[in-house]
């Protein structure tokens, strides 16, 4: 099934087609990242960022067998002040550097939408650590901080 924006009133049919799924596994993470500061928001921007559900191994780092086995509940909703919140998927692929890349991909169907993250394998998540991620339309990568983490059972929105 393609994963693209949606607009706020899909957010209920997005909670039934949810409900059907089997819990998602303890170790999945709830992430938040807002966007940090940078030339145009010299404060960063708690309106721009990214809700990522992910599969963080004990050491904090995205964990690549875990993703294998809960790949379904790896969501991720994009959230941009002025515009509509996006639906994606978090996703490990083979290639790039160091073997595989982690990205967000919004449409199965195209990887022109693809939003790669620079080395998110390397990185631990863990709050006021920083992440860098290349907006589709952009060759910009930009940094985003940690702001919140949580874990356990996850709800149904990302």
């Amino acid at each position: 099934m393609p994963h693209a924006t949606q607009d706020p009133g899909a957010t209920a049919s997005r909670r039934e087609q949810h409900a059907a799924k089997p819990a998602a596994p303890a170790m999945l993470h709830r992430v938040i990242l807002t966007l940090a500061r940078c030339p145009e928001h010299p404060d960063g921007s708690a309106g721009r960022g990214y809700e990522i559900v992910a599969p963080l191994g004990p050491d904090g780092r995205l964990d690549a067998a875990l993703w294998s086995e809960s790949r379904d509940h790896c969501r991720v909703r994009r959230f941009w002040t002025g515009e509509p919140d996006r639906y994606g998927r978090l996703v490990h692929r083979a290639g790039g550097e160091g073997g595989a890349t982690w990205l967000i991909d919004y449409d199965d169907r195209t990887t022109e939408d693809d939003e790669p993250g620079y080395r998110l394998g390397t990185h631990v998540f863990v709050e006021g650590e920083y992440v860098s991620i290349r907006e589709a339309d952009d060759e910009t990568y930009h940094t985003f901080k940690v702001t919140r983490l949580g874990s356990g059972l996850l709800g149904d929105h990302a």
